[in-house]
C-alpha cells in the first residue's frame, strides 16, 4: 500500500461537482488498488482498497459483468480522471453521494462494455494523521514558500529602486510621467495589503479558489515532503544521499522529477550601531533575474 499512499499524497486536489454538495477530492488509482480523499471543508473522508476488495465489491454491484479487478480499476480511472485532472472532456459517469454516521458513500453510474456499471466508494472519516499529511502540513509548507517568495520579490524591488536612483543621479528622466513610481516600502505595502486586500484574498468559500489557483504549489510542496521522507528512510544509501531516488520501482518513478527551485533571500541592507541604514554601492550589487516558484 505504500505506492498508493505516496501516489495519493502527490495528487492535486480537484473540484468534484455533485448534485448534493460539491466537494474537494483527490484520488490515485493503479492496477493494485486505489486511494481516495474527499472533503467538504468540514470533514475529510478516506478509502483505500486493494484488488481483493475491488473484486468482491464489483461482484456485488455488477452481477452481469465479469472482468478482472484490473479492468474495473482502469475503468474507474477513466471515469475519475476528467473530474480530478480538470480536463475539458466531461466524465461519462454520474456521481452522487449520501452520508451515513461516520462515513460517506460516493456512488458512480456509467457503462462498461455496453452494460450498466455501478460503483460505490465507501469513505470513512480520515484519521488525524491523514488530515495533517494531506492538508495541514502542505498548507503550512505553502505558506512558508509564499512568504519566502514575497521576501525575495521585496528584495528585488529594493534593488530596482537603487537602480532607478542611479539613473536619476546620472541625469536620466522619464519620457512619460505616468510611469513614475514611489520607492518601495515593504512595511507600508504590507499594512495596506492587510487593510485593502486581505478580506478578498482570504475568501475560502467552498474551496474552489484553492484548487483553481494553488495546485501547482501544493504538488511541489507535497513532492518535497515525499522526497525528504524517502531520503530519511534510505539514510546511508550513497545514491539516495546524493539527492537521487533509486530506479526500478513505481515509488521512485513518482519521485524521479525535477525539484522545485530553492528560494533564497539575499541580504542587501544592514544597520550600523547608530541605527542608520547602510546600503551597498550600486556597482557592487549582483543583480538577479526575477524568479518565481514555477520558473
Amino acid at each position: 500500500m505504500e505506492e498508493l499512499e505516496q501516489g495519493l499524497l502527490m495528487q492535486q486536489w480537484a473540484w468534484l461537482p455533485l448534485a448534493e454538495d460539491s466537494m474537494l477530492a483527490k484520488a490515485y488509482i493503479t492496477k493494485h488498488g486505489y486511494a481516495l480523499l474527499v472533503s467538504d471543508l468540514q470533514q475529510v473522508w478516506h478509502e483505500q482498497v486493494d484488488t481483493s476488495v475491488v473484486s468482491q465489491r464489483a461482484k456485488e454491484l455488477n452481477k452481469r459483468l465479469t472482468a478482472p479487478p484490473e479492468a474495473f480499476l482502469s475503468h474507474l480511472d477513466d471515469l475519475l480522471r476528467p473530474l480530478l485532472k480538470n480536463t475539458e472532456h466531461p466524465s461519462e459517469a454520474t456521481f452522487s453521494c449520501y452520508r451515513v454516521p461516520e462515513a460517506l458513500i460516493l456512488r458512480v453510474r456509467s457503462e462498461l462494455s455496453g452494460l450498466p456499471f455501478y460503483w460505490n466508494f465507501h469513505c470513512n472519516i480520515a484519521s488525524p494523521f491523514l488530515v495533517s499529511q494531506h492538508l495541514i502540513r502542505p498548507l503550512m509548507g505553502m505558506s512558508l514558500a509564499l512568504q519566502c517568495q514575497v521576501k525575495e520579490l521585496a528584495t528585488l524591488l529594493r534593488m530596482k529602486d537603487l537602480e532607478i536612483q542611479d539613473y536619476h543621479e546620472s541625469g536620466a528622466t522619464l519620457s512619460r510621467d505616468r510611469l513614475k513610481t514611489e520607492p518601495f516600502e515593504e512595511n507600508s505595502f504590507l499594512e495596506q495589503f492587510m487593510v485593502e486586500k486581505l478580506p478578498e484574498a482570504c475568501s475560502i468559500g467552498t474551496g474552489r479558489p484553492f484548487v483553481t489557483n494553488l495546485q501547482g504549489l501544493y504538488v511541489a510542496v507535497t513532492k518535497q515532503e515525499v522526497q525528504m521522507e524517502q531520503r530519511h528512510q534510505d539514510t546511508g544509501d550513497p545514491q539516495t544521499s546524493s539527492g537521487t531516488s533509486p530506479q526500478g520501482t513505481d515509488e521512485s518513478h513518482l519521485l524521479n522529477q525535477p525539484e522545485e527551485p530553492v528560494l533564497s533571500v539575499p541580504e542587501i541592507e544592514s544597520t550600523d550601531t547608530s541605527g542608520a541604514m547602510l546600503r551597498p554601492p550600486l556597482s557592487k550589487i549582483k543583480r538577479k533575474q526575477p524568479r518565481g516558484l514555477f520558473s
